[in-house]
Parts: structure tokens; sequence; C-alpha cells
């Protein structure tokens, strides 16, 4: 379902009417409305470890170089040299002095800190993106800014969880006739995504419920 889709879903829901082009959306509600789903999709996204989110890039490491520039759009989990999966180690200045431990990996400003070697090295980075949607072409981005553009949380996941949860952030009165379907809706929307979006049976996520 994509943005402007999801925005007509939450216009039924609220009992409003709904538009038929991206370009109608001008009214102060249909305004909130777009920067509510946005919010919402962001903070679901950033909040858990969600496989979804993982992509894998390649950096080749010079011979006699020990740092890269850091052009990992996101939040590192895992770096890896020559099959060896290096662990985080936060003091800088340790690598800076080529004092660090063994195996280890480190972060300055816009730099990835890493061992000495005497020849070149690929390094393999899992990370999850800090993008939120994709574009028609299926290009990543923050934020749904279009009326194509999706979430990158899968469907059927994203409809329920963004739709309720939206609705209940721009009408956010419990003495709302609408309160509790709301709340009960979104709320088994979020225990569906935690339950049955992991890859693997192990992993259990968890989503934290967000009010304002």
């Amino acid at each position: 379902m994509n943005y402007l889709e999801l925005i007509n879903k939450c216009l039924v829901e609220l009992n409003y009417k709904q538009v038929s082009a991206f370009s109608e959306l001008t009214k102060n509600d249909h305004k909130k409305l777009k920067n509510i789903i946005n919010v919402l999709n962001t903070e679901i996204c950033t909040s858990e470890k969600w496989n979804f989110l993982l992509r894998k890039e390649q950096i080749l490491l010079p011979k006699n170089v020990g740092e890269t520039k850091n052009i990992i759009d996101g939040r590192i989990e895992t770096v890896i040299a020559d099959g060896q999966k290096l662990e985080y180690y936060s003091d800088f200045e340790a690598f800076l002095m080529n004092s660090q431990p063994q195996n280890t990996y480190g972060l300055f400003n816009d730099k990835i800190l890493l061992p000495v070697w005497n020849k070149d090295k690929t390094i393999e980075i899992v990370y999850y993106t800090k993008n939120c949607a994709k574009d028609v072409n299926g290009k990543e981005k923050y934020n749904m800014e279009e009326g194509e553009d999706i979430s990158l949380i899968p469907e059927p996941f994203a409809e329920p969880v963004l739709v309720y949860g939206s609705c209940l952030r721009l009408k956010g009165n419990p003495q709302s006739v609408r309160f509790g379907y709301w709340m009960s809706m979104y709320k088994d929307a979020l225990a569906n995504l935690r339950s049955k979006i992991s890859g693997s049976s192990d992993e259990t996520p968890v989503v934290k419920m967000f009010r304002k």
C-alpha cells in the first residue's frame, strides 16, 4: 500500500472525504496526517533491529592503511575481514596509536577505524539502513514524499500499523467513540509485526508503543 493509499485509508477511518490525487492533500488535517504517518513509520523502523532493514556493503581497504571513509548510511551491525568478525571497540584513541585490541574496529567522526594489514583487505559491513521508505523505482529514502512511495515495513504489516497508529495520533482523544477500536487494532498490528517479521524463530523483536 503506497503513501496515497495509506492516507486515503486513514481518511476513511476518520470519516473524511478521500482524495483522487496526491496534489489534493492541501487541508491542515491532510498535512498533519502526512507528517504523522512518516513520524510513526520512522519510529517503528528505528525502534528495533528489524531484518527487513539489513543491508550489506563491501569496502576495499588498501594495505598499510588503518581507516576508511564511513559510507554506511545507517547503524553498523557486523564488520568482517577475511571471514573474521571484528568486534566494536569504542576507544578511538587506541586506533590512532595502533594499540587497540586484536580483531576490533572503531568509529571516529566520518571514519571507520580498522587494523593495519600488510595486504589489501575486502571489508564486509552488515548494517541497518536509516532509510524507512522507497520510491516507485525502488530507491530507498528516509521519508515518504510522493503518492507512490511505500514504507519499508513489509506488507501486510505496514497498513494496519501506520493507518490505525496515525488515526490515534491525529484524533487521540480517549473519549472518542473510535479511540478504543483504533488502539486495539494498532496493538494487534504491532504484535503481529513483532511475532512474524523475524527471519528466525530464535529472534523475538520487541516494538515499543509510541503515543503523544
